[in-house]
């Protein structure tokens, strides 16, 4: 009897092992395949506009929305004509210079969540792909655009925003560069904080798109700022443009991580 049950448990923890073992390597593989993806279509991005878009260097400690650089052609930039005809839920381009974010952006109003598990191509993946809220309107744009990516282990898609959560790492690098499919935009980080993503309970900081008047603007910039862990100096206007890069947190209850930055080119 004893046997049996030494050979049984022997087998469970073979099966076991096998299991975890096949999870691990079936992890790392799509990991590698989706960072080749990704890479491919940052090569399309940047191969076109080698000579095309201009430098994305803004005056240090501007803020406010500044001029928007015109396409060198009617339509949509160099390199993100490439993307839509591949995937025409794309609708821009997030970058952090020094950093592994370097995405494409999605939006399907019809199904919000349709990427949080996918691939640019659809597939299945863990990491899914950055994408932005439903409701937001990319092109007009509205008041505020909240962007969702996971905070992945190993350093992925998200996983740059912990950095954020020290003043130094702002001090080093606090500009975002999200484009749409026809304008260049550089993005200031104001604010950095975390709150709790269940329903009724935080900062509800997606659900704000635009301001119905000056006040509400003024309100949720000043939450933001208030919840901040740190005191970045930068007080967006009543008019200015924002985004908000969500990703989870993981010391609070279904925590979020947000690093909320205003439009200065």
């Amino acid at each position: 009897m004893k046997k049996t049950l030494f050979t049984v448990t022997v087998v469970l923890l073979l099966i076991a092992f096998g299991v975890s073992g096949f999870m691990v390597v079936s992890y790392y593989a799509e990991g590698k395949r989706q960072e080749e993806l990704t890479n491919n279509l940052a090569n399309i991005v940047a191969n076109a506009q080698t000579e095309t878009k201009p430098s994305q260097a803004p005056t240090e400690g501007t803020t406010g929305t500044g001029p928007t650089t015109a396409p060198t052609e009617p339509g949509m930039l160099p390199g993100y004509k490439e993307l839509y005809e591949m995937n025409n839920d794309v609708v821009g381009w997030l970058k952090i210079e020094g950093t592994k974010l370097d995405y494409p952006v999605m939006q399907t109003p019809e199904d919000p969540n349709y990427y949080l598990y996918r691939d640019f191509d659809g597939k299945d993946s863990k990491r899914g792909t950055v994408y932005a809220w439903s409701e937001a309107d990319i092109n007009k744009p509205s008041d505020n655009i909240t962007l969702f990516g996971h905070n992945m282990a190993d350093g992925s898609m998200f996983a740059a925003l912990n950095a954020y959560t020290n003043k130094q790492a702002w001090e080093n690098n606090s500009l975002i560069f999200f484009d749409t499919l026809t304008e260049y935009h550089t993005y200031k980080i104001f604010a950095v904080f975390k709150t709790s993503g269940n329903d009724g309970e935080g900062f509800a900081y997606h659900q704000f798109t635009d301001a119905a008047n000056e006040q509400e603007f003024n309100d949720f910039v000043k939450t933001c700022k208030d919840l901040s862990f740190y005191d970045t100096g930068i007080t967006p206007k009543y008019g200015d443009k924002l985004i908000c890069l969500s990703t989870c947190e993981y010391t609070l209850d279904n925590g979020r991580l947000v690093v909320a930055a205003v439009r200065i080119t």
